[in-house]
């Protein structure tokens, strides 16, 4: 078992424009969990943060955006032998204003929502990202993961 923290506080948002979703290409950082993997934009809790609070200081660091119009979609619990365990509080936004920014982090691409399954994507990541495709109101998704591989699913929909 990871000594320290036992589940980290995160969260991840996919920015709608146009039939499209804002998507971070995790190419900048040399030591990254999820090098070349593309991903919603989000990251850890700070100390004394709630679920929203976080959601839009990371979209503002990351994208330069301000949200206007977010939803709560989902809680992905990622359970792992390699990384600290997860539990990541899922969005998406359709309202925004600002100016993009460069983020630091990758490079911010806005991608059609029926190209998203064509890219370098984590195999649980799909899973959500068909639910939000399908409108989902509320759902909690368990993801277990053996390295890189993905071993177990638990899926509860709330109506």
């Amino acid at each position: 078992m990871k000594e320290g923290v036992i589940m980290q506080l995160t969260t991840l948002c996919y920015i709608e424009k146009e039939d499209k979703y804002l998507m971070l290409h995790r190419v900048k950082k040399e030591v990254d969990i999820n090098k070349d993997k593309w991903i919603g934009v989000g990251g850890k809790f700070e100390e004394g943060e709630c679920p929203e609070e976080c959601l839009l200081r990371e979209v503002k660091e990351e994208t330069g955006y301000t949200l206007t119009d977010y939803q709560f979609r989902g809680i992905v619990t990622f359970i792992s032998d390699s990384w600290v365990n997860e539990s990541m509080h899922l969005f998406t936004a359709t309202g925004f204003e600002g100016e993009q920014i460069v983020c630091d982090e990758g490079e911010l691409v806005w991608v059609e929502k029926d190209k998203l399954m064509e890219l370098n994507l984590w195999e649980g990541d799909k899973i959500f990202l068909e639910l939000l495709q399908k409108e989902q109101r509320f759902f909690s998704l368990k993801l277990v993961y053996e390295g890189d591989t993905l071993v177990e699913q638990k899926l509860k929909i709330y109506r």
